[in-house]
């Protein structure tokens, strides 16, 4: 019973590890967005822990009175945790291109009696929003899910103020995990400086402000 248990508890990382990898394979030939019904699985314990919602918007820099963009909200929870830390005087718009996700996190709002958030289905490629209107862009664990990165990077430039942050964070468990320097490398080549990096290997932070272009 005991080397079964043995045996067990060996194989289980090893097939976690074997499947994790196999869909990150699948994932680089592949860009999709995630599926809806996957939202509550992906939002787990050990996530929550490493990742928590409540410190996840002072960590990407989101103060009350913001307006602040969200893409690719999930089941909702960094939604409603940003949200409130908005304030009254803030707002949150979040936008995916499934509705049935934007649908889940206005149900979620509306439960919650959270009332600063506008839901928006869109692609990150033409955003239905006028040139330099948000303070702050956010995305968590969603820019390796969009097959064209570059375009996106191009919208969220067009779209964020000129003294405005584009912040990325990331955990190691997403099947679409970058490392820090590929995303660095992606975003800086796009016109985009770093500002701040935080955490390690396992959950980073990376906060972006516009280069500045010099004219004579």
């Amino acid at each position: 019973m005991i080397k079964r248990l043995l045996r067990i508890a060996i194989s289980l990382p090893l097939l976690l590890l074997t499947l994790h990898t196999a869909i990150r394979v699948v994932r680089h030939f592949y860009k999709f967005p995630m599926p809806q019904f996957l939202a509550n699985l992906i939002d787990n314990p050990l996530r929550r822990r490493i990742q928590p919602p409540e410190t996840t918007p002072i960590r990407h820099g989101i103060e009350p009175g913001m307006l602040v963009l969200e893409v690719g909200p999930g089941n909702g929870r960094y939604t409603l945790s940003t949200a409130q830390r908005l304030g009254d005087k803030g707002q949150l718009v979040t936008i995916d291109i499934e509705p049935k996700m934007i649908q889940r996190v206005k149900t979620r709002a509306a439960a919650a009696g959270v009332e600063n958030i506008l839901g928006v289905v869109s692609d990150v490629y033409q955003l239905p929003i006028k040139a330099g209107q948000f303070d702050l862009i956010y995305l968590v664990a969603v820019i390796g899910e969009i097959p064209r990165p570059n375009e996106a990077l191009a919208e969220f430039k067009r779209v964020l103020s000129e003294t405005g942050s584009l912040v990325f964070s990331e955990l190691i468990f997403d099947p679409d995990y970058p490392r820090a320097e590929t995303l660095i490398r992606k975003t800086s080549a796009a016109g985009y400086r770093l500002k701040e990096k935080i955490g390690n290997i396992v959950y980073y932070t990376l906060r972006f402000e516009k280069e500045v272009s010099h004219t004579d």
